[in-house]
């Protein structure tokens, strides 16, 4: 996701519009599935092992009951407003650059503002994960790197010039390197069943890909009516730490 961000917004930037990041979006997408597609063989179940099929009890299946499984629903929802506050910050770059900061060339800035984030995020990622491990926790990890998140998001509505930006990008890969992994970590933890993990790890994945459609929702009535740049950042960092602090509510986890 890191390399797609900054490989796309290069190329984007090299050529003068979206267009070619665009097209090497559909090139890599079609590269990467290939090799897997010609090469890996699938281990599939016998037909004796399979379970019965019935459409009822398949779509049944994508429900997950917060109730019977109340770890898993708080891990959810702290991935799901985590990634919100991030999706805010990320996806508005450049009309904040343009529109508030008056950056000469906004489409550069967001080149070097995504290259500062994914050097942080990738030089906590791996860190945060062996850390997390070593010590047996998972929770304060998620709770400070969350919180972490939501003072970079506090920089970018309170310290709105370009090093205050270039500081906020550093420290919001920083939070997010760290909350990536253990946060994988800690999903993974509170599967219900080794059974419906594919399925359950597929809904966990709305809580990556739904805030990307959310967020533009949000704050395209906040930056037009209802305060501008600073209003949205400082609703970011409050839903942020929100998804933070509710990391404490699961209780199978340390």
């Amino acid at each position: 996701q890191l390399l797609g961000v900054v490989v796309g917004t290069g190329l984007a930037t090299v050529a003068g519009g979206t267009v070619a990041g665009y097209a090497a979006c559909a090139v890599f997408t079609i590269a990467g599935v290939l090799p897997y597609v010609v090469r890996h063989r699938d281990l599939r179940l016998a037909v004796a092992d399979r379970p019965p099929w019935r459409w009822r009890g398949f779509l049944a299946g994508f429900w997950l009951s917060p109730r019977r499984h109340p770890d898993l629903a708080w891990a959810w929802l702290t991935r799901f407003l985590i990634n919100v506050s991030n999706s805010l910050v990320l996806l508005y770059l450049l009309y904040f650059l343009r529109d508030r900061l008056h950056r000469p060339d906004p489409d550069e800035g967001v080149l070097i503002l995504t290259a500062v984030n994914g050097v942080t995020m990738l030089a906590t990622v791996v860190v945060g994960g062996a850390w997390s491990d070593r010590v047996g926790r998972r929770k304060p990890f998620v709770i400070w790197s969350g919180a972490l998140m939501a003072v970079a998001t506090g920089l970018l509505a309170l310290w709105q010039t370009w090093p205050g930006a270039i500081v906020a990008a550093a420290v919001l890969g920083i939070g997010f390197g760290v909350f990536t992994s253990v946060d994988f970590a800690l999903m993974t933890d509170v599967l219900p069943e080794a059974m419906d993990r594919g399925k359950d790890l597929g809904i966990i994945n709305i809580a990556n890909s739904l805030p990307q459609v959310a967020a533009p929702a949000l704050a395209a009535p906040i930056v037009t009516h209802l305060g501008g740049y600073r209003v949205l950042y400082l609703t970011a960092a409050v839903v942020g730490l929100a998804g933070a602090v509710l990391v404490r509510r699961i209780k199978g986890v340390d």
